[in-house]
This record gives C-alpha cells, sequence and structure tokens, in this order.
C-alpha cells in the first residue's frame, strides 16, 4: 500500500491524501481484472467533481511511467545528446507532462549554465507549448524544447 501511495504521488502528481484513497480502495479491492475496473473504483473512490479529466487519469500515469521507466530513460538519454550529435546538428523534445518537462528543462539549464563548456546552446529558455487544436487535444500538453550541439 505504502509503494502504491508513493507512485501515485511521485508520478501520478496526486496530493497525498487522494493518492491514500485510491491505494486503500485498489488494497481492499484486489484483485482487479481490468483497466476498466480501477478506472471505475478510482471514479467511485474519488468521485468526478465535475472535471473534464477522469479521476483515474493520473492514476495511470503513474503506472505507465514506471512499467515503461519513462523517467528513468530519458535521465539517461538527455547526457548522451551531447556526444550523438555533430557539430551544428540539432536535438528537439516533445514532452507530455511536467515530470518529463522538468528533467529536459534542468538539463538544458545545465547547458546553459556551464557557460563556454556547454557542449549544447539553447536558443530559447522557453518551450514552444501545444495548441488547445479541436482536432488534436493531446498537443495541449506538449512541450517542445530544442538545442544546438556547438
Amino acid at each position: 500500500k505504502d509503494d502504491l501511495i508513493k507512485l501515485i504521488t511521485t508520478y501520478g502528481e496526486e496530493t497525498g491524501s487522494r493518492a491514500r484513497r485510491i491505494a486503500q480502495a485498489i488494497v481492499e479491492a484486489r484483485p482487479l481484472n481490468s483497466t476498466s475496473e480501477l478506472a471505475n473504483l478510482i471514479e467511485r473512490t474519488l468521485g468526478r467533481g465535475g472535471l473534464k479529466q477522469h479521476p483515474a487519469t493520473r492514476t495511470f500515469q503513474a503506472l505507465r511511467i514506471e512499467v515503461n521507466q519513462e523517467l528513468k530513460l530519458i535521465a539517461e538519454v538527455l547526457p548522451l545528446l551531447p556526444k550523438l550529435l555533430n557539430s551544428g546538428g540539432r536535438v528537439a523534445v516533445i514532452s507530455f507532462h511536467s515530470l518529463e518537462d522538468r528533467l529536459v528543462k534542468r538539463f538544458f539549464k545545465e547547458q546553459i549554465d556551464s557557460g563556454y563548456e556547454a557542449e549544447l546552446i539553447v536558443p530559447d529558455k522557453k518551450p514552444i507549448a501545444g495548441t488547445q487544436d479541436a482536432h488534436n487535444p493531446r498537443s495541449r500538453s506538449a512541450k517542445l524544447r530544442f538545442a544546438v550541439k556547438k
């Protein structure tokens, strides 16, 4: 139960009280046999509260990040970028949630702060944000950051 709480708070960015309620409900309802069962359980536990986003969205995000080791992979590949690019080469990184973007932003900031030792030039500190396009609603959370190898 404690591991679930930590997972949901860390990767799902849920508040501690919501994460505890979700984890407790999961433990009590085991076994869950489908994602629909889990989504319905979380909705019953937290309620809808007039939100556009389903209450289970963040929990599923947390599970996906943990299972796929997404943040670990990003953290491993970012330091390799300067070595993989030729001089003048460009890299673009699209992140879809704040945890990913925080890693990319921190890496690019380290490049900026290292001054003449920097291997990458970051032309613009601010990311290019996604649009509220009705044809592609998932793009709204996307952030594009880019850099150029010296």
